[in-house]
Order: structure tokens, then sequence, then C-alpha cells
């Protein structure tokens, strides 16, 4: 099931909020969360719930012996465990395909690859359950008792398949004590809207451009031609996944629960630094914390981590080289920065910053996107303009102008969008003006709601096939 779906916003969702809303005492109210996530979850992947409760289990378990057990090697050695077993699911159900494949591509063995079909959403899962483990490790939770809430910590669905990852310490308390008012019941529901429009109308329209230059061979694309559609494809991966962030911080708050943001406007950043301190906050926070400030071998190896950060964040986003190439990419970029130190970069040239950090990022998705090398090789020739002089490739074509045309006011549309731009709007009529501003603000927000749920929902009529692109993730 997928949040942009009409079977979801029209049944699956008025349904569970009228039995949540009708509970009196939270423990009703978690219990028709847990059974909503366990049937969200299990609606396309039946089999799989199983392994998500046997997960929880796992690490509820191991939680309550770290708790229990004195002495810190004991403590240690149920934590390492329990990680053990949290990354030999990913191991199995995610990689095993891939190293199979390599394996044999190295050595010329014929050992069978193994088709698994890899449950949704386990990468998202899977580090939710590290992060609270190491939290109890580190003391900076208190184990929860309880393996019924914490099921519905792990379980729930609003964040279940796609994120964001959200940590233990964040809605510790609103599992168990939790007030939802009026105003989180209209801002959460606003937010799913908006989430809902960004998927429906930018991100579902952008890929159908991008499908059209970058679905087929793309050895005669233009130079402009690939830089046109490399970018449209960066805009339709921020589109895609922060609307989906949107929806699940949406839902999340009109069940009562306040999840953190996971993403702050990306685009507007001068280094790649600055990228991904913006960029999917949950997934660069989670390294940042549970990988990069680790001792590895026994002290801190700031280099070395740094460039393990981002072999795993590559190796996180799929079993394929293009996204660990894609993720020691912007390592490269980073290190280099840190080795030029904030002072200086701050003294640069604002411009420059802003372009060179673009460059970079679009780049790095069209690396994101080709997982078939040989494409990937392509991408960089026409993209760099070697395959003019090599293949004799146009510097512009027809269709790529037709294609900027036709599609002129969706691209200055979506620009406009990823940009504080309508944030400045919103502080302008709920902060800065006065009651009267305030009161035209709330109204026209809302009829802007209403007309973006409709044109949505009318969008998805004959749209069967609707996923987010990181629920592959």
């Amino acid at each position: 099931m997928v949040f942009s779906s009409l079977f979801f916003l029209y049944v699956f969702l008025p349904v569970c909020l009228i039995f949540y809303y009708l509970c009196r005492t939270i423990n009703q109210k978690n219990v028709v969360l847990v059974i909503s996530s366990l049937v969200f979850y299990a609606w396309g992947e039946p089999v799989w719930v199983c392994l998500l409760i046997v997960s929880a289990f796992v690490n509820w378990l191991a939680s309550g012996f770290i708790s229990s057990l004195g002495g810190e090697k004991k403590k240690k050695l149920v934590a390492a465990a329990a990680i053990i077993f949290d990354l030999g699911l990913l191991i199995v159900f995610k990689y095993s395909g891939f190293i199979v494949e390599n394996i044999n591509a190295v050595t010329g063995l014929g050992i069978p690859v193994p088709n698994i079909v890899m449950p949704i959403g386990i990468s998202f899962f899977t580090f939710q359950a590290i992060s609270y483990v190491m939290d109890c490790l580190w003391g900076t939770v208190e184990p929860q008792k309880n393996y019924f809430k914490f099921l519905l910590y792990l379980s729930l669905f609003p964040q279940l398949v796609a994120g964001p990852i959200v940590r233990y310490s964040v809605i510790d308390k609103e599992i168990s004590d939790r007030k939802i008012k009026a105003v989180d019941i209209s801002e959460g529901a606003k937010r799913v809207i908006l989430g809902i429009a960004k998927k429906v109308i930018i991100a579902n329209n952008l890929y159908a451009v991008v499908e059209q230059f970058f679905g087929t061979d793309i050895t005669n694309l233009s130079f402009f031609g690939t830089w046109y559609t490399v970018i449209l494809y960066s805009l339709y991966v921020y589109f895609d996944f922060s609307g989906y962030s949107d929806i699940a911080i949406g839902l999340g708050r009109m069940f009562g629960f306040h999840f953190n943001e996971n993403f702050n406007y990306p685009f507007i950043c001068k280094t790649i630094s600055e990228f991904w301190q913006r960029w999917h906050i949950s997934l660069s926070s989670f390294f940042r914390d549970y990988l990069f400030y680790v001792p590895i071998f026994g002290k801190p190896r700031k280099y070395f981590n740094l460039f393990l950060v981002w072999f795993c964040t590559g190796m996180w986003h799929g079993a394929s080289w293009n996204f660990i190439f894609w993720g020691l990419y912007f390592g490269i970029f980073i290190f280099i920065e840190t080795k030029i130190g904030k002072k200086r970069l701050k003294k640069w040239n604002k411009v420059w910053t802003h372009i060179y950090s673009k460059i970079i990022i679009v780049i790095g998705f069209g690396i994101f996107y080709f997982t078939d090398l040989g494409q990937l090789g392509r991408f960089f020739m026409n993209i760099s303009g070697i395959s003019m002089l090599t293949n004799g490739n146009a510097l512009w074509d027809v269709l790529t102008r037709d294609s900027l045309l036709n599609n002129l006011f969706l691209i200055i549309f979506a620009i406009i969008v990823s940009m504080p731009v309508l944030q400045k709007v919103k502080y302008f009529f709920y902060k800065w003006g006065n009651n009267k501003v305030y009161a035209v603000g709330q109204i026209g927000g809302t009829l802007i709601c209403c007309a973006l749920l409709i044109l949505s929902s009318i969008l998805l009529v004959d749209n069967t096939n609707n996923p987010f692109l990181y629920f592959r993730f």
C-alpha cells in the first residue's frame, strides 16, 4: 500500500483515523496503530510482516538484556549480537544477490545467484532498530519494557516503509503519553496534502520527462539534453522523497507524534557538506552519530571513518556499484571541503559556491540514476561534452528544446517550490502580519490545500502504479 493512492487516502486512512479518535485511552490508540501498521505493511507483503515482528522482538529482547546485565563487556556483546542480526537481515535480503554476482565475476565460479524478494522498508526499520540498541547501550534512552510499545515504534506505518529514520528518543514519551490537539490534526492534514501534491503533481510529471530521455539508450543524447534531463531528475528525486517525508511527518502529527524534519531546502546549499546537512537528514545524522564518531580499531580515524560513512551511505541505497560510486563521489568532495576548511569556504564568492555545489549535486544524481555501468559511462561522456568529439553528438537538439518549452511552467514551478519562497509567504501570513492577515492566510491556505487534494485525486484516478522512489531502498 502506498500513500499516493486513492485507496489509502479515502479508505484506509479515514477508517484508521475514525477508530483511533474513538478510542479514549493511549493504550487503545496504540492497539489501533499497531494493527493498522501491520495491515498496512502486510497489504503488499503478507509474508514479510512476520520478519518485522521477529526483528522487533529480537531488538526488544536485546535491550532488556543490556539493561539487566552487569559489566560493559556483556552489554557490548549483547548489543553486537543484535546489530549482527540486524545487518544480517540486510545482507541476506538486500545484498546476497549482489555479493554472489561479484564473486562469480571475480572468480569465474558459477554459484547460483539467490533471487530473494527484498522486504519493503527493511533498510529503514533495520536502521531504527540499530539506533535503538546503540542508544540503550550508551544509556541515552531507557529500554522499553513493553514489547507491544516497541513494536509500535518500529512498525508505525507513517514512517515504516520509506522513512524518515525516527530515533526512539524522538517519540519515546509520546508512545505512552501524547495529546492530540485540533492544530495537530489541521497542520498534519495540510502537510499530508502538500506531500501528496509534491509527489503526484510535480514528481510524477518530472519523471515522465526523465524517462523520455534516460529511459532508453542515451548514446546519441545531446550535451544540453543530458544536462536538462539530469537536472529534472535531481528535482524529481527531491520532490518524490521530500513529498513522502512530508506525508509521514503530517500523518505522525495527526496521530500525536512529532517526527524530526528530513529535508531543509537542500538546493539552497553553498557546499556539498551543507547539502548533506539539509538532504535526507535522518540518514546522514544516523551515520554521523553511529559510525563517523565511533572509534575504529580502538581509536578515532577521521578520514577513514569519513570514507567508510560514504561507502555505507552509497551501499545503503542499493545493491549496485553505481550507488557505491555515488556515495564515494560525495565523500571525496566532502573530504576536499574538510581539508579546505569552513573559514576559507565562507570567503569564497557565493555565486561561484552555488554554481559549484549544484554542478556536483546534479552530476551525482546522474550516478544515482544509472545502475547500468555502460549507460553511466555514456552519461559521463555526454555531460562532459566528450561524446560531441568522439561520437559526433549534437550540442542541442529539437526534442530537448520542445520538451523544455512544453514543460517550462512545471520546471519553473518546481524550482520555486524547492526554494524557501513559500515558507516566507507562510511566515508573512502566519507570523508577521496582524490578525486579519493571519485569518486571510488560514483561509487561503485551507482553500489551496483543498484544491491541491482535488487535483491530486483527479491525477490519481488513472494512475495505478504510483510507488515512491525510496520504497526500493
